[in-house]
């Protein structure tokens, strides 16, 4: 990120993380931007492991968790007030009401009832959904970006088996590098994990603020998305956390529209029923973001952009400020802890 937003510190942040800010960003992947979003379907079917990874992801989020809320309102709930009425003119047609503490018990019996589905299916559901759910993601955008590499690698045959021979030297040479960094990278993860977190508090706090809060939260978790969706493929190739945060900002419109119909189409249900839309359009988003070369449209829409006005949106700020301090109280307690060894 650009040094206007380090923290003046001291030179107390460690040195890995100022080369985390400060990798060179590798080419990007040759692959052709999806015109419509129902092409993730095209892909899902082009490859097995993929397909299955997908149709598990809506058989648990569609099928099991939106089928059991949708079985607990439309069956079990009317079933329970037909047989313990809460209300006293279901019990009796008298203008008075003799079963008043019949119709207290009946009413307790119906929300404790309701409340251990709750308790014993429905968030131990959810919680082994969203775990189940996240490491099927990444396997979705793998076998996603494996397709498209492998449909990509037949058009681009090396010419010569010297080529072929200089191909496989230049990939043992970038793997190489790769566990040279392999520290920086573990840096970087431990970063993003931090930013990311901050920024979910930041999204959480301002949706309390009165009139603004929902648009706000609504933009925020647009970008949130968008950021997970693209981090992927971000991370298949390469790209270091600074050239993201950088492109990502820079472009903050095109992300904002890119989140916003996963998050639209979740907003406005309870919190179990939101999830369970968004665990179902998930995939579709991560596949179209995976298979996307979302960044040679933009770049040539820069010039136009620019002439418009249009600059950066520093959207991580206020949770990249939060993360260096953090990163840089760690850094400062680790040298205090050497210099007392040092003394002993």
């Amino acid at each position: 990120m650009d040094g206007g937003r380090d923290v003046e510190d001291g030179g107390s942040v460690a040195p890995l993380v100022r080369r985390i800010r400060g990798r060179v960003l590798p080419s990007q992947s040759r692959l052709p931007l999806p015109q419509v979003t129902f092409l993730s379907l095209v892909f899902s079917s082009s490859s097995k492991k993929l397909s299955i990874r997908t149709g598990q992801c809506f058989l648990l989020n569609g099928f099991i968790f939106l089928g059991s809320i949708l079985v607990l309102h439309l069956l079990v709930i009317p079933t329970l007030q037909w047989i313990l009425p809460e209300n006293c003119c279901q019990i009796t047609s008298q203008d008075s009401c003799p079963f008043s503490s019949v119709s207290k018990l009946y009413s307790f019996l119906h929300f404790g009832l309701v409340q251990l589905l709750y308790v014993f299916w429905f968030y131990p559901l959810y919680i082994f959904s969203f775990i189940l759910s996240t490491i099927w993601y990444s396997d979705i955008a793998k076998h996603g970006f494996a397709a498209m590499e492998g449909s990509q690698s037949t058009l681009e045959q090396p010419s010569s088996k010297n080529e072929a021979v200089a191909l496989e030297r230049k990939i043992e040479t970038e793997k190489l590098v790769d566990l040279g960094g392999l520290m920086i990278g573990i840096g970087e993860q431990v970063y993003s994990i931090l930013l990311l977190t901050f920024f979910f508090l930041e999204v959480y706090v301002l949706g309390f603020v009165p009139y603004i809060g929902k648009p706000l939260n609504i933009l925020l978790l647009s970008w949130m998305y968008a950021y997970y969706c693209f981090e992927y493929k971000w991370n298949f190739t390469g790209v270091s956390l600074d050239k993201r945060l950088d492109f990502f900002e820079s472009n903050w419109a095109f992300f904002a529209g890119f989140g916003n119909p996963c998050v639209l189409a979740s907003f406005f249900f309870s919190p179990l029923v939101g999830y369970g839309v968004m665990a179902i359009l998930f995939p579709l988003f991560v596949l179209t973001a995976t298979s996307s070369r979302a960044e040679q449209a933009i770049f040539s829409e820069g010039r136009k952009k620019r002439d418009a006005g249009i600059g950066r949106l520093p959207i991580f700020y206020a949770a990249d400020t939060l993360s260096m301090w953090v990163l840089g109280l760690f850094s400062l307690e680790s040298r205090e802890q050497l210099q007392e060894k040092k003394m002993h």
